[in-house]
């Protein structure tokens, strides 16, 4: 009886050591990855939210400047400006306005996305062949026509290349949302930001995130493009 004892007291104690020197503990991670759930599921709400919105503005946006060139420019110097505003001035600004939330994390969130993929769109616009325009022309499309059955299905590459480096980009930015009350993994960090095994597991979860996330983008390019499929 005395050795199982000495045996459970020994493990227990060399845990308590391990979180007590600020060590990275598998055992502790492992017992405790549950409690990261709930952060990761917002920390995916926060990315998927922001990038959806960021798309629908970008692509409106440059649908608009592909029609009138001279657009292009000031657009491009709009979303430059938003891209440059740190992150936590953006929420002090939001805060008295939006109050704390998930609103308030979202806006700039969305925001940063905003030059990224307007000028991924309109690059893919405007590198469409114009023997490709000429053709579709030629059989009688119209200006629409050519617009949605042409030129946007040629631009898909350029066009998730930008939604996959704005996916990543957000997914590294919605860590600081925990400043405006939003939560995500980044709250899970402050709440021990000293402790090796907490820091470490939260921010390989971000890791993976953004990891998962571009393999999906990568998977939906492949089947929007079968062209290339064929070609390879």
């Amino acid at each position: 009886m005395m050795v199982p004892l000495a045996q459970v007291q020994i493990r227990d104690r060399s845990k308590l050591d391990c979180v007590q020197q600020n060590g990275f503990c598998p055992d502790w991670i492992r017992d405790h990855v549950g409690d990261y759930l709930d952060p990761l599921w917002r920390h995916l709400e926060l990315t998927l939210v922001s990038v959806a919105l960021g798309f629908a503005i970008a692509f409106w946006l440059a649908i608009v400047a592909h029609r009138r060139r001279w657009l292009t420019g000031p657009i491009l110097g709009v979303t430059g400006i938003l891209y440059t505003i740190p992150s936590l001035a953006a929420f002090a600004i939001l805060i008295p306005l939006t109050g704390f939330g998930f609103v308030t994390a979202v806006i700039p969130l969305t925001a940063y996305t905003l030059l990224i993929l307007f000028r991924n769109i309109t690059t893919g616009l405007r590198n469409v062949p114009a023997e490709a325009r000429d053709a579709a022309r030629g059989m009688g499309l119209t200006e629409q026509q050519l617009l949605w059955k042409v030129e946007l299905p040629l631009a898909l590459p350029e066009m998730f290349a930008g939604l996959r480096v704005a996916t990543t980009t957000t997914v590294g930015l919605a860590a600081l949302a925990f400043y405006a009350g939003a939560g995500g993994l980044g709250q899970q960090i402050l709440t021990d930001i000293r402790f090796k095994s907490n820091v470490a597991l939260a921010g390989a979860l971000c890791v993976l995130l953004a990891f998962a996330l571009d393999v999906l983008l990568l998977l939906a390019e492949r089947m929007a493009l079968p062209w290339r499929r064929a070609r390879a």
